[in-house]
């Protein structure tokens, strides 16, 4: 998934993208508001971690923007332990969640994770269509008791689409949800197609259903 963090703490900002990094999330980075708004207008972001303490911006009203830019991210307040009426504000705005400084990385992780499950309505880590399971912790696919192998990107590609299953995915989402932002790195968007191919090939090994629909001109979606 794509976060933006939002922290004009150099240290902690970096600490941030290594740790999430480690944990398969594509990590882009602002220090101040300006930059914060800048790419929330022209990427797309599962979440954005948002410091309300910013140097430049008022951090409320960045949250009030990028909630109208970015509707399906989900945001998390970073803010000083005593700032409670911003931790209200920002609740009240439409935030997901917050943590107060210092905190722990595992927990920040406990949380996007939560925020997953109750926003796709996934339980257990465990996404399962037909006799598939799809484990987001272990990060392996099961057909029955038996383990389908997938590449990183494959298993990127099918859970995002299962966890937006009724919904058509366009290539330029997919591509963002996997290279992270294709507007400063070198991708092919034929790369969905291909990854697409190859997942039909190790899905049909099991299964005679067409999982992966191809919906003309647009992009791909899970068949219901």
């Amino acid at each position: 998934m794509n976060v933006l963090i939002v922290e004009d703490e150099k240290g902690l900002a970096r600490e941030l993208e290594t740790f999430l990094s480690r944990e398969h999330y594509l990590c882009d980075m602002a220090y101040n508001g300006r930059e914060a708004s800048e790419k929330i207008c022209v990427n797309l972001y599962d979440f954005v971690l948002l410091d309300l303490g910013l140097p430049d911006y008022e951090g409320i009203q960045l949250l009030s923007e990028a909630k109208k830019a970015n509707q399906e991210a989900a945001f998390i307040i970073i803010t000083a332990r005593g700032a409670v009426d911003d931790r209200i504000r920002g609740l009240n705005l439409g935030a997901d969640d917050y943590l107060a400084k210092p905190f722990s990385l595992l927990e920040l992780l406990s949380r996007m994770q939560a925020i997953t499950r109750r926003r796709y309505g996934v339980k257990n880590n465990v996404i399962a269509f037909a006799d598939f399971q799809l484990d987001t912790t272990s990060r392996k696919l099961f057909h029955q008791n038996t383990e389908v192998i997938l590449t990183k990107k494959e298993f990127d590609l099918l859970s995002y689409l299962l966890l937006h299953r009724k919904r058509v995915l366009t290539r330029l989402q997919l591509t963002e949800h996997i290279w992270g932002n294709v507007l400063e790195d070198d991708y092919d968007s034929n790369y969905i197609d291909v990854h697409i191919k190859n997942l039909r090939k190790k899905l049909a090994q099991h299964s005679d259903a067409d999982w992966l629909e191809t919906v003309r001109g647009i992009g791909y979606r899970i068949r219901e």
